[in-house]
């Protein structure tokens, strides 16, 4: 398939082909049932993921694809699929994945690298909206996303997945497994909706994450400056001023995004 529709990567776009069938029925399973549950992948390339998210039950598959190139490939897949695949040709950086179907919703995808990060914090906004995200990450992001406070990966997006999320690497998947192989390994991470996530607005919460770890190895009482009083703030949540970022809970940075919010 790739050589007839010349489908050679291109890095530009972030491709990273994953083509072994049972890896990505092993993927599919990860996410669980989705029996009835519409699936949003992102960047399907050739179809590899595509094809196993359409042997489970879900309802849909909606596969968000940039490169026209892989569009016109997966034409023939779509015609198999008897009305349970649609190609949407665009950015996924600039589709409101919400809108394209009802729920029940999942995201399952091996994301582009050059736009994973972005791309789960504009989901991560409004989680409620999916059953789950099942996402493929390079190592290291997905090693931030599950790293526990006062460890060296803890950081802002450890805090922000944790906050509203449940999150739990699933699955390593090797250099070797894709074509062509990145430089790193990658990890399938699953993330679920808290049922209920500490209450907070949510653009106070990036303020507060944003400043904290901007310099972490600060305490609080200087790294949160730039917000105003920050030993107040820090009073009002109940944090030693002391502290420095990569100690706090996603507890406590709700708190500080609740005070900050009264500011």
């Amino acid at each position: 398939m790739l050589a007839t529709h010349g489908l050679a990567a291109r890095k530009a776009l972030g491709q990273h082909f994953l083509l072994d069938l049972n890896l990505t029925a092993r993927i599919a399973r990860t996410a669980g049932s989705l029996d009835g549950v519409a699936v949003i992948e992102v960047g399907p390339g050739p179809g590899g993921l595509t094809r196993a998210l359409l042997e489970t039950g879900a309802r849909a598959v909606l596969a968000i694809e940039r490169d026209p190139r892989c569009v016109a490939a997966l034409a023939d897949l779509v015609a198999a699929a008897a009305g349970r695949l649609q190609v949407i040709e665009g950015d996924a950086l600039e589709i409101d994945a919400i809108g394209l179907t009802p729920q029940p919703r999942a995201v399952i995808a091996n994301l582009p690298y050059n736009v994973a990060t972005p791309l789960l914090i504009g989901w991560l906004r409004r989680l409620e909206a999916f059953r789950s995200l099942t996402l493929m990450f390079q190592k290291e992001v997905a090693d931030r996303l599950v790293a526990r406070p006062g460890t060296k990966a803890y950081g802002r997006l450890s805090v922000l997945a944790q906050w509203r999320a449940e999150v739990k690497a699933v699955l390593q998947v090797p250099a070797r497994a894709f074509t062509p192989p990145p430089k790193v390994d990658s990890t399938v991470v699953r993330l679920e909706p808290r049922s209920a996530p500490e209450p907070a607005p949510w653009d106070a919460f990036e303020r507060v994450t944003a400043a904290a770890f901007g310099q972490r190895r600060k305490m609080l009482r200087a790294s949160l400056r730039s917000l105003g009083d920050a030993e107040g703030l820090l009073a009002a949540a109940g944090i030693d001023p002391t502290a420095r970022a990569e100690t706090i809970t996603p507890a406590g940075f709700a708190a500080l995004a609740r005070a900050f919010s009264l500011v």
